[in-house]
């Protein structure tokens, strides 16, 4: 059961709107290494996990990337709140004005949109934490791709602080796995395991 507190995790006050810049953040919305992904990843993942530890870890992780997605549908709507039709067409945010107005809409900045073929759920300790690991790097890499994209200091802010949370979550991951590593024994650990090795 999830309790919902009615704030955001960081606060968003975005005074000048930017159709652009919403195009360019979309991707952490819905796009290949977005929020959407990342919760649905580690909330799925959370079932086969047989370390409570673990399970309770990703459950967090995925419930706080839960509230990433709705920061970042804030800096959207935020970005693109009482836009002009000039502002639209000059921007060139009309492809996306097209399809969805300004309604808030998964998908990545190039305009695809989001798919559960971005994340994985493999059912296997070390599969799913190194998923993880490499999902958090790639949310960070997007972010400063972001960053380089975008001068506002109202949008940098929170971005910033949403980037931070990725490597956050990269470190107790990695502390995950070597906890799982640790409990694994020579039954359970592919390397160690006979049965695992080809027979030619």
């Amino acid at each position: 059961m999830f309790q919902y507190e009615k704030k955001l995790q960081y606060p968003i006050n975005i005074k000048n709107p930017n159709p652009l810049y919403a195009k360019i953040i979309a991707s952490q919305y819905g796009g290949p290494d977005g929020e959407l992904g990342a919760s649905l990843r580690y909330l799925s993942q959370r079932y086969s996990m047989p370390y409570a530890e673990l399970k309770g870890l990703l459950t967090d992780i995925g419930t706080e990337e839960l509230g990433h997605l709705e920061m970042v549908g804030t800096i959207m709507y935020q970005l693109t709140k009482g836009l002009s039709e000039d502002e639209i067409k000059k921007s060139g945010f009309y492809d996306y004005f097209v399809d969805h107005t300004t309604g808030v809409y998964p998908s990545s900045a190039a305009g695809v949109p989001f798919t559960a073929a971005y994340i994985q759920s493999k059912g296997d300790v070390l599969t799913d934490l190194h998923e993880d690991l490499a999902a958090e790097q790639k949310a960070r890499t997007t972010y400063d791709n972001i960053l380089t994209l975008v001068d506002d200091p109202d949008v940098r802010e929170p971005i910033k602080f949403l980037r931070q949370r990725e490597i956050v979550h990269y470190q107790r991951f990695g502390e995950a796995l070597r906890l799982a590593t640790d409990r694994l024994n020579s039954k359970n650990f592919y390397a160690f395991n006979p049965s695992f090795i080809p027979k030619n």
